[in-house]
């Protein structure tokens, strides 16, 4: 794994720091204020997770760099956009703006392709809630298919991001003896490549009670990585309007759960 490289992009992995929560609560603060430095401190204070995303989508060193860099992007624009009253951590916000940088590269640059052992992952939490769909009648949650597969929950979501990307519909997805299952078996024909996806995350029926406009914005910022801006030029309102109705959005998602 390229995680053993010392050194990525002149940074000394070895020697990245760790910022306890009350000193990012400070650091934050000193950021909405206008510090750089304090900016900067946070960022190196977070590199980790840049790290821990990438190291998921490929096991050849030769790309860890670039992978860093975009990964940085999608780290600084969390920073930029994250509100701390909403009382998420940070590192849930983080991830996903991480992950869609990273996704919208590599869809860019076909050469690199996702570690074989994050597809293992996917594809037998596809064959897993395939199997307890069946036998449950309903969708199962994330927490089931972890059960049913002992693989950590995280695992199989950043799995099944990895691989949202387009696929082949005939490409096999699960070999059970002679019988391969295929990615067409899992897709009805009347649902898009979103929600045959999104279906997969927990935050399924938390999002199902959001407006029409508010799933969109949701879905565009976490799921595809685009920042406010994009998001308030693609349907044609201000960013200070898709600010709000994602700060509700995220709210109502948060209310839901934890009723």
């Amino acid at each position: 794994m390229f995680l053993n490289k010392v050194e990525i992009c002149g940074v000394n992995t070895s020697e990245l720091p760790l910022l306890s929560d009350e000193e990012k609560e400070n650091l934050f603060i000193q950021i909405e204020q206008g510090n750089m430095d304090a900016r900067e401190q946070y960022v190196k204070g977070n590199l980790r997770l840049v790290l821990s995303v990438i190291q998921r989508f490929s096991s050849n060193h030769e790309h860890a760099d670039d992978l860093f860099q975009v990964g940085c992007i999608g780290l600084m624009k969390a920073i930029d956009n994250f509100d701390r009253t909403l009382n998420v951590k940070f590192s849930t916000y983080a991830v996903p703006m991480i992950l869609g940088e990273v996704r919208r590269y590599l869809r860019d640059n076909n050469s690199i392709r996702v570690s074989r052992s994050l597809r293992d992952t996917a594809y037998k939490a596809i064959y897993a809630k395939e199997q307890l769909t069946k036998s449950m009648n309903r969708t199962p949650t994330i927490e089931e298919v972890s059960k049913k597969t002992e693989i950590p929950e995280e695992d199989i979501i950043y799995a099944l991001d990895a691989i949202a990307t387009p696929m082949s519909l005939f490409e096999p997805v699960y070999q059970d003896g002679n019988d391969p299952l295929f990615l067409m078996d899992q897709i009805c024909d009347k649902k898009n490549k979103e929600d045959t996806w999104i279906e997969h995350l927990s935050l399924q029926e938390a999002m199902n009670q959001l407006s029409g406009r508010e799933y969109h914005i949701i879905e565009k910022r976490f799921f595809e990585g685009k920042t406010q801006t994009e998001v308030a030029d693609e349907i044609s309102i201000s960013q200070a309007q898709v600010s709000r109705l994602e700060k509700n959005a995220l709210k109502s998602i948060r209310n839901f759960i934890e009723r």
